[in-house]
């Protein structure tokens, strides 16, 4: 009995390891066996991935005119501003306008007291009058001193002082007609009218005041919006290229906000300053607006932009498909059998959406213009052509050349 006690812990360890030994080597058939599945499913996955193609946007490259624009910064400023004076000296009287009121040439802006020049005036024609009949009765006396001077009873001294009375009266009489003129016209400055179209400032002197011909100071300033000027300024280099599009006929100008965003008005070139600032490089520009719904105002601060040439029938390409690389730009151009190959090219001029493609490009090819960032040479595209408005609204970019961006 002690000697089966003693054996039967050394086969039960017996058996614990044999099945021990057997679940390690199940358990490695079937790691060994469950690792040829994913291995399979990554192969699986590669080849499915290399299949796919990549979603782009296309572009079919063609002919199109290319404007040249160059841009600068402006200030809008009254194409004329008269600060309004009295011409004669009085007191304001009546008032016509409101401060900031849009006025035309010629209406009534205020009126100074009249009636030291209605009496001016009628004291001139009285005198007038009175000189007038002197003088038609110094020319009775002449024709008697003819008569009798014909006759031998008049001598000729008296006939000639008495032609030089008649003389001086004419002259007196002239002089007269020079008066009434005169009082005439002071009287119409008493009613002053706006000398041009435009919109009144602050009115500086109040109804009730005295202002003299003297005054430097003004009643009322009026700026003329309709139409309206910019200035503004282009470096130097372009000097060359603005002054021949000017010689050539009417150079376009747009005015647009200060960010470059919004066009406010369409105007033209109208000035060039006859000389370079040296100290800044740029020469000063003016350009007129017809400012028909006051989008300008004097003061504004602006971009323009100002199309100084246009280049016929070349190869012109949205900016999105010229792509930068270590060897310089190329494009994505798409195959016949969808796949994408990086070609080479040469930009001769580029704009805000555009650019001139000079080398590398022929008309008929199709370049990627969106989803350039997951191609690789020799990927496998699925294209969706650029939307024709998309393609239009960029057709109106060109070059970008100037003081401003």
């Amino acid at each position: 009995m002690a000697i089966d006690m003693i054996r039967r812990p050394k086969l039960g360890l017996t058996i614990f390891g044999v099945a021990a030994a057997g679940a390690i080597a199940c358990g490695a058939w079937y790691e060994l066996i469950g690792s040829v599945k994913p291995v399979e499913a990554a192969a699986q996955s590669a080849s499915s991935q290399a299949a796919a193609k990549v979603p782009v946007t296309s572009f079919a490259v063609k002919t199109a005119d290319f404007p040249v624009y160059t841009y600068g910064l402006g200030v809008v400023s009254p194409f004329k501003t008269v600060t309004v004076r009295s011409r004669v000296d009085g007191q304001i009287t009546k008032v016509f306008f409101r401060q900031g009121q849009m006025v035309k040439e010629g209406d009534p802006l205020l009126e100074i007291d009249q009636r030291p020049f209605i009496a001016a005036l009628e004291q001139a024609v009285a005198k007038k009058a009175q000189d007038e009949a002197n003088l038609k009765n110094d020319q009775l006396n002449l024709e008697r001193f003819q008569k009798l001077a014909k006759q031998q009873f008049e001598t000729q001294q008296n006939l000639d002082a008495q032609q030089a009375l008649v003389d001086q009266m004419i002259a007196q009489i002239k002089g007269d007609q020079a008066a009434i003129d005169n009082a005439q016209t002071n009287l119409g400055y008493t009613s002053i009218k706006a000398p041009i179209s435009g919109r009144t400032g602050f009115r500086l002197v109040d109804p009730g005041n005295i202002v003299h011909a003297a005054d430097t100071t003004g009643i009322v300033t009026i700026a003329q919006l309709q139409p309206i000027a910019v200035q503004f300024t282009e470096p130097e280099e372009q000097l060359q290229a603005i002054d021949k599009a000017y010689d050539s006929g009417e150079v376009p100008v747009e005015a647009r906000s200060s960010d470059g965003t919004r066009t406010l008005s369409q105007g033209k070139l109208v000035i060039m300053d006859n000389s370079v600032n040296q100290a800044t490089g740029t020469i000063s520009l003016k350009a007129r607006f017809d400012n028909k719904d006051n989008a300008l105002w004097p003061g504004l601060s602006v971009t323009t932009r100002m199309l100084i040439d246009t280049r016929k029938d070349v190869i012109v390409v949205p900016q999105d498909g010229v792509q930068h690389g270590p060897s310089g730009l190329f494009a994505y151009v798409i195959g016949d059998n969808g796949k994408v190959s990086a070609r080479p090219i040469k930009v001769s001029q580029s704009g805000d959406a555009n650019a001139v493609v000079s080398e590398g490009l022929k008309v008929g090819d199709r370049i990627v213009v969106a989803g350039q960032s997951r191609l690789f040479d020799g990927a496998l595209v699925d294209e969706k052509p650029q939307v024709a408005s998309a393609a239009a609204a960029q057709a109106n970019s060109g070059t970008k050349t100037g003081s401003a961006d």
